[in-house]
């Protein structure tokens, strides 16, 4: 059990920060109607281990992590699942086209991207190299631009040229 100031620190974080963690969730996995559940999974899974993630003090880029690792088995777990077959979404459809997207790809695009982040705090969360995240966003942006068109994949992708 954690101390009572511990908890209202969890409390706290969650607060601030479940509706980022949500979002991100939701660009992963495409689903928005689990997205929710997902960040507040992610953050469940942070506080049985609070204290020891309190003194690292890299609180965020450990729960983005736990929402890309929860992301990541939901992904898998689909897959194993039989599919329904779902007419192609158009060009226009940056969230389908997200999800045609290897995984860790996908990742990557989306906490550079979608998220702002430098390299550097994507390899953090992803718990992988700066060099790794770099390559895998580039591969992806180039998918995306080839399967949105240059002009589409720009508007999600034009506030970081990288």
């Amino acid at each position: 059990m954690i101390p009572d100031e511990a908890t209202a620190d969890l409390h706290a974080f969650f607060d601030r920060h479940h509706a980022e963690l949500a979002r991100l969730a939701h660009l992963l996995t495409g689903g928005a109607e689990a997205a929710d559940d997902l960040a507040a999974d992610a953050l469940a899974g942070l506080g049985r281990h609070w204290e020891q993630v309190l003194r690292t003090g890299s609180m965020l880029a450990r729960a983005r992590g736990e929402v890309v690792r929860l992301a990541r088995a939901r992904d898998r777990a689909a897959a194993l699942r039989p599919r329904r077959t779902v007419p192609a979404a158009g060009s226009g459809d940056v969230l389908a086209a997200l999800r045609r997207l290897p995984f860790r790809r996908r990742a990557c695009v989306v906490l550079r991207y979608a998220f702002d982040l430098p390299a550097a705090e994507a390899a953090q969360a992803l718990g992988t190299a700066v060099g790794t995240v770099e390559r895998r966003t580039a591969k992806g942006a180039a998918e995306l631009q080839r399967q949105l068109g240059t002009r589409a994949a720009d508007g999600l992708m034009g506030r970081r040229n990288r």
